[in-house]
Order: C-alpha cells, then sequence, then structure tokens
C-alpha cells in the first residue's frame, strides 16, 4: 500500500466507531422483528415520472450508473484515475460543469461535497445498497432543492433479507486488489449490518502513448470505506434507523506531486412511523476534507513542476427532514413537509511557486443555507393517476471571502469579502399516468433549482495552462421541463419505455472562455501561451431536447438491458459570453447507450458514448468510444463462486481530457480481475 499525503486524517473512522454502540449478531434461524429499515413506502405518483430501479451487484457503482443512458460525469474516467473534483453527476445534457446537477441522495441524505458539489463515489460500496432509484427530469420537490437534471437515491440494504456473513475478494491487472466484507442479521429485537470495502491499484498512465515523456507515471489508488446501519423499534409502529459511513480516498494524476484525494464521515438518524398518520424525521451530520496537487509539464513532458498545493479543504453539511403522510383514502396520498441544510467549507492553498517553493497563500470560502417547504398530492381515479407537488425554498450565501497572501511577510494581495446575500425559489412538478392493459402513458411539467456551490464561487483555479476566475455573483440555476413517455409491457418478460423531453436550464453556470495567453488577467494573473483564461458565469441558458429508451428482457436464465439517449444540448448566451452561443456544453455527447447480455452467471455488457467537446467553445474533440465489460460467475460450492471479470476488454482508448497544447489524457484500460465471492445461505 502507498501514501500519497503527508498525513492520514484518522477523525473519521474514530466518529463511526462512536456511532456503534452495540455489536452485530448475525443469526441464521428467522427473527420475530418488526421493523422494516426503509423509507416510507415510494409515492403512487412516482408512476408519473420517467424512473429506473436498479439492484447493485459486486461491481463499482459508478459502473451500473453508466448503464442509465444520459447518466453522466463531467468526465469519461472514473474514481479511480479522475481527480474527484471532475466527478460531479449530471442527467439529460444539463453537464458542461464538475458540480453535481443531478440530487444524489444515500437513505434520504443528501451526498454531494458541502464545499464543491462533485462525488466521492469509493464511498458507496454496491454490496451494502438495496436499491438505486434514477429518475430522471427535475423538480423532486419532495427530496430537497438540487434536483436540476434528476434525483438519483442510494438505499441501503435490508439486513434481514441479506443476512449471515458475505465477503469478496479480487486481484486484477496493475497489482489491483478489491476486497469486501459484509455481515448483518438480527440485533436484538431489530437488525443491522456491517460492511468494510477496500481497493487499491498501481495505476495506469493517464496521457496517451504517443504524446508520453519522462514525466509521465502510473496513477496509483487506495481507497477504503467502513458503513454500520441499526434499526430498532421504538414504539408500535415506529422505528429508529441509524447509519454511519466513513471513508478514505487516496489517487494520484499521472505524475509527480499530484495527489488527490480526501477523507470523509457521515451520521444521520431516521425516525419513521408506519401508523395511520404516517410520518418520518431525519438529521443527518457530514465533515469532508480534500487535498490536492497540481502541476505543470513542460512540452516534452521531461519536467514536472508545482503549480498549486490545495493542502486543506475541510467542510461540512449538516441538516434536517420532515414529512408528514396523513390519512387521505386508499387511492390517494398527500405528503406534507419541510427541509434545512447547512454548508460550510473553504479551500487552504499554495500557489506561485519560485525554484519549488510557494510564494503566496489563499484561502477562500463561505457558508450557505437553503430551508424549504413542501406539499404533494397523488391520487388514483381508475386507471388514471395524477400528481402534483410545489416547493418554496429561501437560501443564504453569507461570510464568503477570497483573501491572497504573501508568505514571505503575510501582505496581503487580495481581501475581498463578498456580500451576503438571500432570496426566494419557488418550484413545483406536475404529472399523470394513464393505464391501459400493458401500455402506460406519462406526461410531466416540473421546475427545479440549484445554489451555486462554494467552490463555484469563490475559488479560482487552474488546470494546466487553463486559468479559470471565481464569481461570487453568481445566481442560482434555474431549470423547467417537460416530457412524455409510454411504458410497454410488451409481454410477460418484455419491458420497454420510452421518454421525450424538452429542458431550459436558465442562468446555467459555465466556465466562459474571455481571452487567451499569454497576459495577465483579472483573478487569476498571469496566463502563459498556450493558455485560456476563463470566469465562471450564469450563461442565459441551456436547450437540452433529447429521447430515452429504456428495455428489459428476461427468459429463464436469459436477460437483456439495454438503455439509450439521444441529447441535443445547446447553449444560450449573450454579453461576455455571446461566443458560446448555440455551441453544445462541455463533456455533453449527443449519443449515449448501454447494452447488457447475461445468462446462468455470465454477463456481456457494451457501452458506447458519442464525440463530445472538452471545453466550451467546442474547439477541443474528445473522440467517441466504444467499450466491453464482461463477467462469469462460476460456482464452487453452495456458497463459493469464482468470479471472473474484464474492464474495456478492446483495450479501447477511452479519451477524457485534452489541453490547450493537446495534450490528450485517457479513461481507464482493459483490467482484468479473478477473486473469490462468500455468501450467506438464504
Amino acid at each position: 500500500m502507498f501514501s500519497v499525503f503527508r498525513q492520514t486524517n484518522k477523525k473519521p473512522a474514530a466518529i463511526l466507531l462512536l456511532c456503534l454502540s452495540t455489536p452485530l449478531s448475525a443469526q441464521e434461524a428467522e427473527p420475530a422483528i418488526t421493523v422494516v429499515g426503509a423509507p416510507l413506502g415510494d409515492s403512487i405518483g412516482a408512476i408519473a415520472y420517467a424512473s429506473t430501479i436498479l439492484t447493485p451487484d459486486e461491481t463499482l457503482l459508478e459502473s451500473q450508473l453508466r448503464n442509465v443512458a444520459g447518466l453522466t460525469q463531467f468526465r469519461r474516467t472514473d474514481a479511480r484515475s479522475a481527480n474527484a473534483t471532475s466527478q460531479g453527476a449530471t442527467l439529460r445534457g444539463l453537464g458542461g460543469n464538475a458540480t453535481s446537477r443531478a440530487l444524489l441522495l444515500l437513505d434520504g441524505v443528501p451526498q454531494t461535497d458541502p464545499f464543491g458539489g462533485w462525488v466521492s463515489w469509493p464511498a458507496y460500496a454496491s454490496q451494502r445498497l438495496g436499491r438505486v432509484i434514477v429518475t430522471r427530469g427535475g423538480g423532486s420537490g419532495v427530496a430537497g432543492p438540487g434536483a436540476l437534471a434528476g434525483t438519483i437515491e442510494l438505499e441501503s440494504v435490508n439486513a434481514l433479507e441479506k443476512r449471515g456473513l458475505n465477503a469478496e475478494g479480487a486481484y486484477g491487472s496493475r497489482s489491483g486488489i478489491e476486497a469486501n466484507a459484509y455481515i448483518g442479521g438480527a440485533l436484538g429485537n431489530g437488525s443491522g449490518f456491517l460492511n468494510a470495502s477496500y481497493a487499491r491499484g498501481d495505476g495506469f498512465i493517464p496521457i496517451i502513448a504517443a504524446q508520453r515523456g519522462p514525466a509521465d507515471i502510473a496513477a496509483p489508488y487506495e481507497q477504503f470505506s467502513l458503513a454500520a446501519r441499526a434499526v430498532a423499534p421504538i414504539g408500535g409502529k415506529t422505528e429508529l434507523q441509524a447509519t454511519a459511513l466513513a471513508f478514505t480516498d487516496r489517487r494520484t494524476r499521472g505524475t509527480a506531486l499530484s495527489a488527490n484525494g480526501g477523507d470523509g464521515a457521515d451520521a444521520s438518524v431516521r425516525i419513521v412511523h408506519r401508523g395511520r398518520w404516517q410520518w418520518q424525521a431525519l438529521a443527518y451530520l457530514q465533515m469532508r476534507k480534500f487535498q490536492s496537487r497540481f502541476v505543470a509539464v513542460d512540452a516534452a513532458r521531461a519536467t514536472v513542476t508545482q503549480t498549486v498545493d490545495q493542502y486543506n479543504v475541510p467542510s461540512t453539511g449538516i441538516g434536517a427532514r420532515f414529512e408528514l403522510r396523513p390519512p387521505v383514502g386508499e387511492d390517494s396520498e398527500l405528503r406534507i413537509g419541510g427541509d434545512w441544510r447547512r454548508t460550510r467549507g473553504e479551500t487552504n492553498e499554495l500557489f506561485t511557486y519560485v525554484s519549488g517553493r510557494p510564494t503566496r497563500g489563499r484561502e477562500a470560502g463561505g457558508e450557505s443555507d437553503t430551508a424549504g417547504l413542501f406539499v404533494e398530492s397523488s391520487a388514483k381515479l381508475g386507471n388514471l393517476t395524477l400528481t402534483g407537488g410545489a416547493r418554496i425554498d429561501r437560501w443564504w450565501i453569507t461570510n464568503g471571502r477570497l483573501i491572497e497572501r504573501t508568505l514571505a511577510t503575510g501582505a496581503l494581495l487580495r481581501n475581498e469579502i463578498a456580500a451576503d446575500r438571500q432570496g426566494w425559489e419557488p418550484t413545483g412538478r406536475v404529472g399523470l399516468a394513464y393505464v391501459s392493459g400493458p401500455v402506460t402513458l406519462r406526461a410531466a411539467a416540473y421546475l427545479g433549482w440549484r445554489l451555486p456551490a462554494l467552490n463555484e464561487l469563490y475559488r479560482p483555479f487552474r488546470v494546466g495552462a487553463d486559468a479559470t476566475a471565481a464569481n461570487p455573483a453568481l445566481q442560482p440555476e434555474q431549470m423547467k421541463g417537460a416530457e412524455l413517455g409510454l411504458d410497454w409491457a410488451v409481454s410477460d418478460t418484455i419491458r420497454l419505455r420510452t421518454t421525450v423531453f424538452a429542458n431550459q436550464l436558465k442562468q446555467a453556470i459555465a466556465n466562459v472562455t474571455l481571452g487567451n495567453g499569454p497576459g495577465v488577467f483579472p483573478g487569476v494573473g498571469f496566463v502563459a501561451a498556450g493558455g485560456a483564461y476563463r470566469q465562471r458565469l450564469n450563461l442565459d441558458g441551456v436547450r437540452s431536447n433529447g429521447v430515452e429508451v429504456d428495455l428489459n428482457w428476461r427468459e429463464g436464465d436469459w436477460r437483456v438491458q439495454g438503455s439509450y439517449a439521444l441529447t441535443d444540448a445547446r447553449m444560450r448566451a449573450l454579453g461576455a459570453a455571446l461566443a458560446l452561443n448555440r455551441l453544445r456544453p462541455a463533456q455533453v455527447p449527443s449519443h449515449n447507450a448501454s447494452a447488457t447480455l447475461g445468462w446462468n452467471g455470465v454477463s456481456v455488457t457494451a457501452r458506447y458514448v458519442s464525440a463530445q467537446f472538452e471545453d466550451d467553445l467546442n474547439i477541443r474533440r474528445l473522440r467517441d468510444a466504444l467499450t466491453f465489460d464482461a463477467g462469469i460467475a462460476v460456482p464452487v460450492s453452495d456458497r463459493l463462486a469464482l468470479m471472473l471479470r474484464a474492464e474495456n476488454i478492446a483495450n479501447t482508448r477511452v479519451e477524457a481530457a485534452i489541453s490547450g497544447a493537446g495534450v490528450i489524457e485517457r479513461a481507464g484500460p482493459r483490467v482484468l480481475w479473478i477473486g473469490l465471492k462468500w455468501g450467506a445461505r438464504d
């Protein structure tokens, strides 16, 4: 194992241990337990929206989410090789930003980084998840603000359904190791589980072979997560659900001095009452600490020079949610509630290196709050289901600052204190579904919004020769959209879903090119030749129209799953960003597809992503890519299985980034895995 940081933060593990007050005892016998361990049931109005339910398997959660066409991250790299700050999730072509435009939840708790809005995917081992619900389209007011492009809901596994010990381990290419252990079952009068997950590897060289130099080396990674969950009855129809999660993530970027990653710890408590008056209450705390180093590489790719050491990015998220479902009839539903979330974070950096030593320091950060009330009503009238909801949010952005000093003297170079701001954001959604035999017709319209992340507001940054200035005046993003859908049960074994959508994202936050080096530019200083000067700005909007098709077929041991998204996304821009008008948003492909063929423990998955642009001016083009994955499970006994897995079998070059100098970075090459899986009897 390796360490790419100067020190390891041990606080998350300690916090997790404090959350574990009772030992876990897995029992094979069927216990007499009344707890459920889940939130209140799915809304009867959910049928009106384009939702996909995944049952996680043993592969990376990121890989499984790529099977939902149209669900993308800012870059094509996964959490083993990407810089964590590039891993924001979005849907329906509303990308172009490393901050998530989809709302990611784990047992109801928002999961994006409180400072940056990106996602730490190594924290979520598939083995501890019961199901994943992906809802395309925004405005899910009952889940909270931030669901511009859609909602990704992760739910912990039911420990009474997955009992006993389950463990697996695998060895792969480039000294890759994956290990996971889960134990769950009865815990007193309730239930619970404990899960640990570990992965490491020597990594691959990110720069393509034709452009490498002596400075280019492999990018190793090492990641660990630990999660515990306990469910206990506290009344006849009331239960307490307590969850704790801790993770650590270490990566490098393929050169010396390019370590990045972080640590995190979450704790949440949810009380669920399933009586005649149903309700649930949630409170949570998140803590994150991120670090990242950035370098410049000369034209011959022989020399690496430190440019930025983002050595400490602490952030916290704290919040609460309450929902009430009063009795309104067997075929009707009313959901009333509210939520609050506070985020706080800052970045501490060293930059402007001279002779290998930093000469300046930066501190930038602030706080934000959102508080909202929501109501949603649904009714089933024979074959017709109607649903509609509204939400009102109050937001605050406070204590914003960008401070830069000369390290030698402590003299202030910048002392920019942003004005506190606040505002209101009303949103809502309506939908209907009509069922006629095997066919369901759907229609929905919605409004959504997202508050700028603290990172977007206050932190300037550089990637290679390109420099981007912060903008503390950014306004919240707003989205309106509509969709029409058809779900067809072609037979008992074939399901087809088709959705046509149109979205308009107003005040879209984008990194807008305003000039090119060499030169000195406001907010970033000197930009060298070949570099671009950008600033985060609110565009007039992004229009995204498209079609999504999902197919599922099962017949005995055979199964076929397919997903395809066609997206026509264009920017609308005036003023300083006029050059971007009608261009495609950065990192948004027109076509995205996946298909999986499975039979009796054998599966093959093909994924295709069309060409997309690295930059907002649509100059740096990333070519399309078709990749194949495969997996085989060979039973050795009734509990033990031999696992074989391959990623990117054809070793396709998947382009992930292009610098201003034309240097191409790739995503993961071919990886082969062999391992064993031990599973308890049902």
